[in-house]
């Protein structure tokens, strides 16, 4: 059983910063693919960025591209999201997913882990 827990969301003004952190319990960190994903009420949730267990493959949905960058430190257990120039369209709710055994993550298919969620406002 692996339990994650997001941090780091919050209000910003449009063109700000915030760095989102993902814990997880649990041993063999370095075994799951991890990702985020955010949602909007009403919408589905969409794919954000992902990294491999080892964190040397990293994708990005496009509109992130430049702007946000996925890390990982498996000493830590720790997932992050880095995101700069954030604009008024990245305000969602963002959920780290973490799926075991899996090259990488593009999808919410099959994912074995999600987190609580995290907040995100980007203010105009």
């Amino acid at each position: 059983q692996v339990q994650l827990v997001e941090s780091g969301g919050g209000l910003v003004q449009a063109g700000g910063s915030l760095r989102l952190s993902c814990a997880a319990s649990g041993r063999a960190f370095s075994d799951y693919a991890m990702a985020w994903f955010r949602q909007v009420p009403g919408k589905e949730r969409e794919f954000v960025a992902s990294i491999s267990g080892i964190g040397i493959v990293t994708r990005y949905e496009d509109s992130v591209k430049g702007r946000f960058t996925i890390s990982r430190d498996n000493a830590k257990n720790t997932v992050y999201l880095q995101m700069n120039s954030l604009k008024p369209e990245d305000t969602a709710e963002y959920y780290c997913a973490a799926k075991y055994k899996a090259p990488i993550v593009l999808t919410n298919y099959a994912i074995d882990y999600w987190g609580k969620g995290t907040l995100v406002t980007v203010s105009s």
